[in-house]
């Protein structure tokens, strides 16, 4: 065993094995920052570019990007608050309020830190496990992943926002927009209004972009502040080793998610979707002492940075060990392996034990480089929190839709990522929590396909008397137990407290304007009756699990529409009238403004179908900059030519986009001289 990591240690820094996992930790680095693309579609890049390598400088390159995603992605979540990737959706409760607190900084020191020694543990763990780890996972199989998915929805449903009936109602609305498109146990179209776009399941990428940062955009462009409400001169403390001192304070902490990130990431399908809601719930229900959790507390951001780096460890195991890839990710790489002549399987821990161990320490010099390369940076990246919010939106902007671009390359992606964002807004107005959408999103097949199968094996409810299944499920009326009383207490302590705390930050899901919420309940209401209805004619098991959720969900929507109805009732009770009411709720909610802003971008969309995407995204920054942020015709055509100029030569000429064909390419691209290169426009 000695020998196999010592020569796993040397084939790690043998040339040029050593140079390609730097350059596939650099990108990996840039992959990660930029929302919309992430490990998945960086392995799928670097792929075709490994047929012919020798195996282990293969494994390098794929490696060391793979591995340091879950790190660099922390930059989105930190200071646009959208996740940078599935693994970095709590980041953003914490995060985010950090950076527009001006304290960004900190929380990429503290991120960082814990990322790497997350990533190094996992690693550790993984070379410690391989070879008694079979009979835990062998010991989960369908009931045990349902019930551990259904603990995860738990977590972000009671955990990311102050009321746990509106949290688990927009989980219950990701379930039921992940059943849109063809079932998967029988062939047969669901909710999909007669598109041919909506057969293939609703895209997760535009969902989430829509979701989370368009509103945020909004927020920037309407309230014309920079992403920290602390201007620079006011900001104490918050610095990049400041963080890193938090990450050495709550070592403990560190250490017991990094524990969560790397078992939970040798389950085959769920790791990455649930684990760091299962470390943030952990980190929560294991803080007593004045918790601000969702408001800007460190611990929030230290729980899921640790466990979601820990899971790359946790999820080669069973990769390596039995050849079952536990995401897309691993599936990926698992590939390459195999490309390689490398069979994943008993061999690996005997015969190719070696390799095994390389794989090890790749994870380990990846992390620990990419995070002492990102604390350097860190200082730089943090100053963008302070920089003018127009600079900010439209670059943004064009992340935005090119990322959601990225997975089916249809303007049916666009509609989505525009229409979430107008949902997401309204949640976010409404004091409706986002994540558990997204989370729901996510595990809406798994769970649904875990439960089925459970329930043809156990040959009905059997499967619940599973020793592990007894212990997730008590642990799920834990959560709904503690997460209730917290609410009350914190309720408690805003009724007592006159004034709001300087410098607090509501966080998500806490807003309070019930005449936002009153539609958006109403809508899901309707939404659950209809969907009910709908399913009557399926076949049972296609219809078996969205008739589960809609019904109870058109109950649970009905009792939010009743705790609305006495909101507003309660805020009319306090006014000088219906008028008055109704201009507070407009303006709290800054509505006009906002219609205007998600005009410019319906505007914006139509006009690629005349001009193009490039144009069209380029025109937009240029009005948006000229017309809404008022800069100078200069400024903005300048920028303007630079996120032309960007589209052009990363996502045309390095990714190979097809772009949508517009009108004027129609008719100009034959009137073009041949010295003109077409994919210009």
């Amino acid at each position: 065993m000695i020998d196999a990591l010592i020569s796993g240690l040397l084939l790690v820094f043998a040339w040029p094995s050593i140079g390609y996992l730097l350059l596939g930790a650099l990108l990996g680095i840039w992959i990660g920052a930029i929302p919309g693309l992430g490990g998945i579609i960086g392995l799928v890049m670097l792929l075709p570019f490994t047929f012919g390598m020798e195996p282990v400088p293969a494994m390098a390159l794929l490696l060391g990007l793979w591995t340091v995603t879950t790190t660099s992605d922390t930059i989105a979540s930190v200071m646009l608050g959208i996740p940078g990737t599935a693994a970095s959706q709590a980041t953003i409760l914490d995060g985010y309020p950090l950076a527009q607190q001006g304290h960004a900084g900190r929380a990429f020191g503290a991120a960082f830190t814990v990322s790497a020694f997350g990533g190094v543990f996992g690693a550790a763990i993984l070379a410690v496990s391989l070879p008694i780890i079979a009979p835990l996972i062998l010991s989960f199989r369908s009931p045990e992943l349902f019930m551990l998915g259904m603990l995860g929805l738990t977590m972000v449903g009671t955990l990311s926002g102050a009321s746990v009936l509106k949290g688990l109602l927009a989980a219950m609305l990701g379930l039921m927009l992940g059943f849109i498109g063809m079932a998967e146990t029988i062939a047969e179209p669901r909710y999909h209004f007669g598109t041919v776009y909506l057969l293939d399941e609703l895209p997760l990428i535009p969902v989430v972009l829509g979701l989370f940062a368009l509103p945020e955009l909004l927020d920037l462009a309407v309230r014309n502040v920079s992403i920290s409400r602390v201007p620079k001169e006011q900001v104490k403390g918050g610095g990049i080793f400041h963080g890193v001192r938090d990450a050495f304070k709550y070592w403990w902490l560190a250490i017991r998610c990094s524990v969560i990130g790397t078992y939970i990431g040798m389950l085959p399908g769920l790791g990455a979707s649930i684990v760091d809601w299962v470390a943030y719930g952990h980190a929560v229900q294991s803080t007593k002492d004045n918790p601000r959790f969702g408001k800007g507390d460190i611990r929030g951001v230290i729980a899921p940075e640790a466990a979601n780096n820990a899971i790359k460890g946790g999820a080669l195991v069973p990769t390596v060990a039995f050849g079952i890839p536990g995401s897309l990710g691993t599936a990926i790489l698992l590939g390459a392996l195999v490309v390689q002549g490398v069979r994943p399987g008993p061999d690996m821990l005997t015969d190719n034990l070696h390799i095994t161990f390389s794989l090890v320490w790749m994870i380990v010099v990846a992390n620990i480089v990419v995070a002492i390369a990102l604390i350097f940076l860190a200082n730089q990246v943090a100053k963008i929190a302070f920089v003018p919010g127009h600079l900010i939106v439209p670059g943004v902007v064009t992340f935005v839709f090119m990322g959601s671009w990225l997975g089916g390359a249809s303007m049916g992606d666009w509609i989505t990522c525009l229409s979430m964002g107008i949902v997401g807004y309204v949640m976010k107005r409404g004091g409706w929590p986002r994540p558990p959408l997204i989370l729901a999103l996510i595990l809406g097949n798994i769970l649904e396909n875990s439960f089925q199968i459970s329930m043809r094996v156990g040959q009905g409810w059997g499967w619940l008397s599973r020793p592990i299944v007894l212990i997730i499920l008590v642990l799920i009326v834990v959560t709904l137990v503690v997460a209730i009383s917290g609410i009350a207490r914190n309720r408690q302590l805003r009724a007592r407290q006159t004034e709001p705390k300087e410098g607090s930050s509501e966080g998500e899901g806490n807003e309070r304007n019930p005449l936002i919420s009153l539609p958006f309940s109403l809508l899901l209401a309707t939404m659950f009756i209809w969907a009910a209805i709908e399913a009557q004619p399926w076949h049972e098991e296609v219809k078996q699990f969205p008739v589960a959720i809609a019904y109870p969900g058109a109950l649970l929507a009905l009792l939010a529409v009743y705790f609305d109805v006495r909101a507003v009732v309660a805020r009319r009770q306090l006014s000088e009238g219906w008028t008055q009411l109704f201009k507070q709720a407009v303006d709290q909610a800054m509505l006009r403004p906002s219609v205007i802003f998600f005009l410019y971008l319906i505007v914006m969309l139509l006009a690629t179908y005349v001009i193009g995407q490039k144009l069209s995204l380029a025109l937009f920054t240029a009005i948006y900059l000229w017309r809404w942020g008022n800069y100078s015709p200069g400024i903005s055509i300048l920028y303007a030519l630079g996120a032309w100029a960007f589209i052009v030569g990363f996502y045309d000429r390095i990714m190979n986009l097809l772009f949508h064909p517009s009108w004027l390419q129609s008719w100009l691209y034959p009137l073009l001289p041949e010295w003109l290169p077409s994919y210009l426009i």
